[in-house]
């Protein structure tokens, strides 16, 4: 016998309701003592009968409004009567009052409406909900979307502003029951803490149950159990794992007690499948994942069932909530918040396009959040063109997995492109190359650096990973600890390679195919090198956000001793034209690259006001903001009365940003709430946006600002290289180098009569002995003022280029600049670190001392003449005075001398100013 379109919904709906923990009964057949939740067929009201009612514990609580499967397009018409039967009087109970559960089901499609909520909606479900969580709901009077109306306002302090906003307009889209909503927030911006400061006042205000943090592998997860750790609110001096439970899953045992569970979706598809998870299935990036063949879709599963939690966090969304893991998100009945700094057009319409807080790559870069990057390109012939292998000629072929190697004599002519390096072919010199090219222009990149910056290079395979290890290695000419691979399949452990990556001296480089590739904080990163191509332009755009993370200048320094400021941007290092090939958002905020910051503030000054110049000059400004002093940020403040940089750098952008236009529009007309600006209202508003940002330049403050940039800004030169075979590079470095040269001879020239100590060092040679500490530091400080481009530094690089330059460079710019002006003077036939020349002139002088003498210096006088020599390399010249400080205070200061040199202790001193520094 065919059965009709209604009873086959009824008959799947019976089902539905028994895999949820319902037992289904006619209303002739009710039995009590069956279970707590019974679903009564037919159950007669006052207005007629009802296709389900819902009891717990004897008291109905809900109804169900079946319909056949054709109706599911209708179901939105039916909801009047499902609530028509709710608000009736059910036969038997007199008592009975509204009932607050209302369905609507096809039993192929089934929608929910909790008739307590303020506003109460439909939403579809995947099931029915258990018996018990009824129960649990029903006894808690308010629902859930009732309590979310409730939350208090939110503490500011520890927030910042891009924090406070992104959490103030989730809570309001929670409030208007929006089920989905996107927080975008820039890669190091804090929106994994954000996530959790939302997660505690949901769990601590709107009694939510539970909250699941859904991320993409098991690193990912990981790291963001340290930081619910970690995490003390702002409203208790208990840490948020003191206050409730927090577990990272994995097995396949959800606990039903913990309020927070973090789990990769990876794990939570396996557990809602029941089945057993591959070991490596939680490290590799599920939009990496291949299925084979249609996947399976998920069923009921009665120890998750799709009530399980109220909120679901989705870390790094941008790629995860697709395919086959899509299917994990429409299990849950619950409220999605979904988080990534790279949003494209599917994660969009997942979220309904509630996009509830935008915060992009140049905003954090702006409020100083983020740092921005230059690129540095690498070419080299065959990563261009790749090459050919003649028939008949013998090569070397390697087992992919063991590498074993074997001689074989090719068949046929074998042609490659870039793509087919280091997968089907592996070219040995085109690796070295890159890695020479690219240890070799270190200097440029990073000048003045003593040490190869924290390195990160993006490899395309494990194989290659490995092969470039080697030749890092092999080129740098370190050990094993200077460059580490970091990835899942590496033997060592990878979450300690990590650790010392972050923390310690080694390794300075590391190569990785995905491990750091997404989410993985590396603050004191200042180089990504990518020796594989990407087209994807979140995955990209997420493998960039690896180096955006600022970093104080002490914290930096632990990890890279030679840097001279807090971390103010990184480097991209493109050795196979990925910027060429991937279209990006988030590009740098500096568009007019070679035009001179002053020639930048004067076109703003004279009234230009295009984009790219804004953009341009909110991106200079956001970087020299990371490297004043407070002293110049007040003199800032003052000439632009009151005006900070990083709010100048918003002026900027916001005369440009379409939103900051409308929203401007809207206040400046009052206009109501979502009204759309005309186009003379936009226009009238961006005006005042534009007069905003240029009435604050003024000619004492562009002054200021070139001023303070040129005693602040390292030079950074990127230079596109069409083979690594053209010399022209290091032809035209070396004619920087010799113009630096010469500008520091002309100016030291040029100022040779007005300054003392110089005009001793050119023509006094005799009174060099009297050239104190003060003398030249007038020199540095007038250096500084008038040609700040001539740092020691600087041009102690440049000497380093033209001639062999004996020492390593100076940590003491003091005494870099006497050992500078000892070679231009002619002094020195080639430049000398002030070290050397002092250790040599001391071995000269103490020789020539106990030559012959009838008293050799004893073995306290040696220690002192010792520390009189350190404390002439420190400073240039020592006084009588200085035996009061230390280390001379701790051996007895100036009477212990005076006991041990008697009369000649002034003379040793002034013999020791003249020989020593001469």
């Amino acid at each position: 016998m065919n059965k009709t379109p209604e009873q086959t919904a009824r008959d799947n709906i019976d089902k539905m309701l028994e895999r949820s923990g319902w037992v289904v009964v006619d209303k002739t057949a009710i039995n009590w003592g069956r279970g707590p939740g019974l679903a009564v067929r037919e159950y007669q009201t006052d207005v007629g009968p009802a296709d389900y009612v819902l009891f717990v514990d004897r008291k109905p609580i809900g109804v169900i409004e079946a319909k056949k499967e054709t109706e599911g397009h209708r179901l939105s018409v039916h909801e009047h009567q499902a609530e028509f039967y709710a608000q009736s009087k059910l036969k038997w109970f007199a008592d009975s009052c509204f009932l607050p559960f209302v369905y609507e089901s096809t039993g192929i499609l089934t929608r929910f409406t909790d008739m307590r909520d303020p506003k109460p909606r439909a939403r579809p479900v995947f099931s029915f909900h258990h018996p018990v969580t009824l129960k649990e709901r029903f006894r808690q009077k308010t629902s859930l979307r009732q309590r979310l109306q409730q939350l208090p306002d939110l503490p500011e302090q520890s927030l910042r502003n891009c924090q406070i906003r992104a959490i103030t307009n989730l809570e309001t889209s929670f409030r208007e029951n929006r089920p989905r909503a996107l927080v975008q927030m820039a890669t190091g911006s804090g929106k994994t803490f954000t996530a959790i400061t939302a997660v505690y006042r949901l769990l601590k205000y709107a009694d939510a149950k539970r909250v699941l943090f859904l991320v993409d592998t098991r690193n990912l997860g990981e790291q963001a159990e340290q930081e619910f750790m970690g995490y003390l609110p702002n409203d208790d001096n208990r840490k948020f794992t003191e206050l409730y439970n927090v577990r990272r899953l994995n097995s396949k045992y959800v606990p039903p007690d913990s309020q927070v569970c973090i789990s990769t979706i990876q794990r939570m598809y396996s557990i809602l499948k029941g089945e057993d998870l591959e070991e490596t299935a939680e490290q590799t990036n599920p939009h990496e994942y291949v299925e084979t063949g249609p996947p399976r879709p998920v069923e009921y599963n009665e120890q998750v069932p799709p009530e399980f939690f109220d909120f679901i966090v989705i870390d790094e969304c941008h790629r995860s909530i697709y395919n086959l893991w899509k299917q994990v998100l429409d299990y849950f009945d619950a409220f999605y918040i979904g988080l990534t700094a790279t949003p494209d057009k599917r994660t969009f319409a997942f979220f309904n396009e509630n996009v509830v807080s935008e915060y992009r790559h140049e905003d954090a870069v702006a409020d100083g959040v983020n740092v921005g990057f230059d690129t540095y390109l690498i070419e080299t012939r065959i990563t261009q063109g790749g090459a050919k292998l003649v028939a008949e000629e013998w090569v070397d072929k390697r087992d992919r997995l063991t590498r074993q190697k074997r001689w074989e004599q090719l068949d046929e002519e074998v042609v490659y492109t870039q793509t087919d390096l280091d997968r089907d072919v592996v070219n040995p010199s085109q690796i070295r190359n890159i890695i020479k090219a690219f240890r070799d222009k270190l200097p440029e990149m990073f000048p003045g650096r003593e040490e190869v910056p924290k390195t990160l290079i993006f490899a395309k395979t494990d194989s290659h990973a490995d092969d470039i290890i080697q030749m890092v290695r092999e080129e740098f000419a370190e050990g094993n600890a200077f460059c580490k691979k970091v990835t899942y399949k590496a033997e060592e452990d990878p979450k300690s390679v990590l650790a010392s990556f972050r923390n310690d001296y080694h390794p300075r480089i590391a190569v990785t195919v995905d491990m750091i590739a997404t989410g993985t904080d590396v603050k004191p990163l200042e180089c990504l090198v990518f020796m594989r191509d990407v087209r994807s332009r979140n995955y990209f755009e997420q493998m960039k956000g690896r180096g955006t993370r600022t970093q104080g200048y002490d914290d930096l320094k632990k990890v890279t001793p030679s840097v001279h400021t807090a971390k103010t941007g990184f480097i991209i290092v493109d050795a196979v034209g990925v910027s060429k090939s991937v279209k990006t958002d988030s590009r740098p905020l500096k568009h007019k690259k070679s035009i001179p910051l002053k020639d930048l503030l004067q076109a703003a000054l004279m009234g230009q006001t295009d984009e790219d110049l804004y953009s341009s000059l909110a991106g200079r400004l956001s970087r020299l903001d990371k490297q004043i002093t407070d002293d110049e940020r007040n003199r800032f403040k003052q000439l632009t009365h009151g005006k900070s940089i990083n709010q100048l750098v918003h002026d900027l952008l916001d005369a440009h940003n379409p939103d900051k236009i409308i929203d401007h529009a809207t206040q400046k007309f009052d206009l109501p709430p979502g009204t759309e600006p005309e186009d003379h209202q936009q226009q009238a508003a961006q005006k005042e946006l534009i007069h905003t940002a240029r009435d604050t330049f003024t000619g004492e403050l562009n002054e200021f600002i070139e001023t303070v940039r040129k005693s602040h800004e390292q030079i950074i030169d990127t230079v596109n290289l069409d083979d690594l075979e053209f010399a022209g590079w290091d032809k035209q470095s070396r004619i920087r180098a010799q113009e630096v040269i010469q500008d520091f001879t002309t100016f030291m020239q040029a100022h040779k009569d007005e300054i003392t100590a110089l005009s001793i060092f050119y023509s006094q040679p005799y009174n060099r002995r009297h050239v104190t500490y003060a003398m030249i530091r007038e020199v540095m400080d007038t250096l500084k003022s008038k040609k700040p481009a001539l740092a020691p530094a600087r041009v102690w690089q440049a000497f380093e280029q033209m001639e062999k330059v004996k020492g390593r460079s100076p940590e003491n710019e003091l005494t870099a600049l006497v050992s500078l002006i000892r070679r231009i003077t002619g002094i020195d036939d080639s430049l000398t670190a002030f070290e050397q020349t002092v250790d040599r002139n001391f071995q000269k002088w103490v020789f020539g001392k106990q030559a012959g003498a009838a008293a050799k210096f004893t073995e306290e006088q040696m220690t002192w003449l010792r520390m009189i020599k350190e404390h002439i390399i420190s400073s240039v010249h020592i006084e009588k005075d200085d035996l009061d400080y230390a280390p001379f205070d701790g051996q007895g200061g100036i009477g212990r001398m005076h006991r041990l040199f008697g009369d000649e202790m002034d003379a040793v001193m002034d013999e020791m100013n003249e020989a020593l520094a001469v």
